[in-house]
């Protein structure tokens, strides 16, 4: 009696065998994970800290004032005292410092400090310039209010301060940097994986065997699935411990971060279908793989918020799958929604998801 063929058998055995390549590959590891451990890290020891203005100190200033005392502890501004003032000039001229300060003591008649201040600064510098400017005039008028009180038109109460979670910069980076890892791996490894496969005529080869046609396209969707889930658990795990990333829900919201990884890959790899579909040549899938990836990674909101962008060009952003999935990840991570919630952006991504795949099934040839 003729013993029936497993399927399901033959499906873990080519998952298996599939993975085993994937982790053999380094730059499968690298692009899934290398590359946004670094850029996590380079963010995540950044941190918060803003933006900082580099402002040089002129050798006369007198740095015994009260003004330049206020300067020197304000945390945007960075003072440069170190460098000759040749060098400093040159500094300005090309744009490193934003501007060069002198202070110089003014006579006084009672005990109040007076200080006459001059700022120079460069064309090179205009964009940040006006910050150091109100920087500067704050404190200034702060300093007069309290040596000179006097009437005001408005008084302004205690700002209220509501209870809520602190937005750091990882918060808003991570789940952006993961969502596309989870793109590029996804389109590159595909469509170079069934283009070879097809060129070296192993895919014909499994014809001669008894397992269908579905199940070795499942078989390799588990390898990319079950790596790229691994490779999830160690960016969310060193981004919550190493720099705090909000798990709202702790274990809860975690997992279903794992959901939308898996669902992201599903419908990402239609996209590396459809690359291997209409790839002449293996040197010809980088180039058609970049036009999908890279408009995303620029404009789907991974490291600058859509509503950043001009208005014209925002309808293009949102049209894009990866931004749906950004938002996703934010809104379990950070703001504490669920599945359920984000059931919008799961149906447009859904909605890629099909037109992509009918578009896969009429390009994808086995031979």
């Amino acid at each position: 009696m003729a013993v029936k063929y497993n399927q399901w058998k033959a499906l873990l055995a080519m998952s298996k065998a599939s993975l085993i390549g994937i982790l053999r590959s380094p730059s499968a590891v690298i692009f899934s994970l290398g590359f946004p451990l670094v850029f996590i890290l380079v963010f995540g020891f950044i941190g918060d800290n803003g933006i900082s203005v580099k402002v040089g100190v002129d050798p006369t200033t007198d740095t015994t004032s009260y003004l330049y005392r206020q300067l020197a502890n304000e945390k945007s501004l960075k003072l440069v005292t170190d460098e000759p003032a040749a060098e400093m000039e040159e500094a300005l001229r090309k744009g490193r410092i934003t501007a060069i300060i002198r202070i110089t003591p003014q006579p006084s008649q009672d005990s109040v400090p007076s200080s006459n201040v001059k700022v120079r600064t460069s064309t090179a510098s205009v964009d940040k310039i006006s910050l150091f400017n109100s920087i500067l005039t704050s404190l200034i008028y702060k300093a007069d209010d309290n040596y000179y009180p006097r009437r005001s038109i408005a008084k302004l109460e205690p700002i209220e301060v509501l209870p809520g979670r602190r937005y750091r910069t990882i918060d808003f980076i991570l789940p952006g940097l993961l969502s596309f890892s989870l793109l590029s791996a996804a389109v590159f490894s595909t469509a170079f994986l069934f283009y070879n496969l097809r060129q070296t005529l192993v895919l014909k080869r499994f014809f001669a065997t008894p397992i269908r046609r579905l199940y070795i396209v499942l078989g390799e969707a588990l390898a990319r699935l079950v790596f790229q889930v691994a490779g999830a658990i160690v960016i969310i795990a060193i981004g919550y411990f190493a720099f705090g990333f909000t798990l709202v829900h702790g274990w809860s919201t975690f997992i279903e971060m794992l959901f939308l990884t898996a669902f992201g890959v599903v419908v990402f790899m239609g996209f590396g279908f459809v690359v291997s579909g209409i790839a002449n040549s293996e040197s010809t899938i980088p180039p058609i793989a970049n036009v999908i990836t890279l408009p995303q990674f620029l404009l789907a909101g991974t490291f600058v918020p859509v509503d950043s962008f001009p208005s014209w060009l925002q309808p293009l952003c949102r049209i894009m799958p990866l931004t749906y999935l950004n938002d996703a990840f934010r809104k379990i991570a950070f703001e504490g929604q669920h599945i359920w919630n984000v059931g919008f952006e799961l149906g447009v991504i859904a909605a890629w998801g099909v037109v992509v795949y009918i578009v896969a099934v009429k390009v994808f040839r086995w031979e």
